[in-house]
């Protein structure tokens, strides 16, 4: 069996970008205690929507700083891939926060809508300026790191749209003073919201992704098995599997088929498969096990060093593709299905609980607090199903 494995140890900057980090992390949970006694103060609901968002924002760049002294540390028995999707974890846990904060800003949003409160528009005008001068002062802490970091960039990017939603605050603010349109200020907090979901939702699907060890985006199993098996001396390729050990490493593994008679150039049709995966798929971490094809061919002989050829079948994995693709897409309609039951399920539930009374069941819709716990459950099982129909969405656009 060849193998070559390649851990490489990425020191992630100096002490210099680490205070950087802790400064953007400082000026950021300053922010946010401004921006909610602001909000409080004000009773403006979009002040606290963008001090939420903040807050997991400095919650990032804590995940961010942390894990750059973690990836310091060296692979060892326990760990050989090393220490890299720490990361991964913690991104994880706070792009999850990140949806739950935006579907909970969603519901606050609706609930002001049917009960306003007054707003100080002058204090929102205020608060939102010194906002968007930390958001201006955190990319700027971040901006040289974001050259030579997805993660930081990826924060970096994260600043600079948080400055945009201090500018919805601001105008919002404005447009209260000006014109007294208080529902700027839910228009305001229901466009902060929306970005919160879509940019933890688009971010969550690649953490995912990397966590369940998918094949990467960029990569068609089907082509690159098929390029394989044209580079010279290559029978067939089998049991093929690549994935993303982390946001910078990828991996194969395969069974590599060979004729008999070239089993003495397995070293250099072993460098030649390698060299190809890293210049066209950036994968330089490959595990080969290499096979001779026997003349009968559904027979195949492992090569072992030192060891007689141990023959077996060779059952091809990859020849029912079209049908599991097929069986995948077709899920999608009975996830949404599910999805839809579980909260009609959740609102019957509710309904049965008031006893029918319809008036009753609008005011208990808007207190969660009293809500069963089957009702929760039915709730949680609808997001299950809704997460699964858009995770399966975005594996049938790769």
């Amino acid at each position: 069996m060849a193998h070559e494995h390649h851990h490489p140890h990425h020191h992630h900057g100096s002490d210099v970008g680490e205070t950087r980090l802790i400064w953007a992390l400082l000026v950021n949970v300053l922010l946010t205690v401004v921006q909610i006694v602001g909000g409080i103060v004000s009773g403006s609901l979009a002040l606290v929507a963008d001090a939420l968002h903040n807050l997991s924002d400095a919650g990032s760049l804590g995940v961010a700083l942390v894990a750059r002294r973690i990836a310091k540390r060296p692979a060892d028995a326990l760990r050989t891939f090393g220490y890299q999707r720490a990361e991964l974890i913690g991104a994880l846990i706070n792009l999850t926060a990140l949806i739950l904060i935006g579907l909970y800003l969603i519901y606050e949003a609706i609930i002001r809508f049917f009960n306003p409160e007054p707003i100080e528009g002058w204090l929102v005008v205020y608060v939102g300026g010194f906002a968007l001068l930390v958001d201006v002062v955190t990319a700027m802490l971040t901006y040289a790191m974001s050259k030579h970091s997805l993660n930081i960039r990826a924060a970096f990017l994260h600043n600079v749209a948080d400055a945009l939603g201090s500018v919805a605050v601001i105008v919002a603010g404005s447009l209260i003073l000006l014109y007294g349109w208080t529902i700027a200020d839910l228009i305001c907090t229901l466009l902060i919201a929306a970005y919160v979901l879509w940019h933890g939702w688009s971010e969550i699907k690649h953490t995912i992704r990397i966590l369940m060890q998918s094949t990467p985006l960029d990569i068609d199993l089907a082509e690159l098995i098929h390029t394989l098996e044209n580079e010279e001396g290559v029978r067939s390729l089998h049991h093929v599997h690549v994935w993303d050990i982390d946001e910078q490493r990828r991996s194969l593994e395969a069974h590599v088929v060979i004729d008999p008679e070239d089993a003495g150039k397995i070293e250099t049709i072993k460098q030649r498969i390698k060299q190809r995966l890293a210049d066209r798929y950036q994968v330089r971490h490959s595990t080969l096990e290499f096979e001779l094809e026997m003349p009968d061919s559904a027979q195949v002989c492992l090569v072992e060093p030192c060891h007689d050829g141990v023959c077996g079948p060779l059952r091809p994995e990859y020849e029912q593709d079209g049908k599991h693709a097929h069986a995948h897409r077709s899920s999608r309609p009975l996830l949404l299905v599910l999805s839809l039951l579980s909260v009609l399920t959740g609102l019957g539930l509710r309904w049965h609980a008031v006893g029918g009374n319809w008036r009753q069941w609008l005011v208990s819709m808007q207190a969660p607090h009293g809500w069963h716990t089957n009702e929760w459950i039915a709730y949680a099982l609808a997001a299950v199903f809704l997460s699964a129909f858009f995770f399966a969405g975005g594996k049938d656009t790769k």
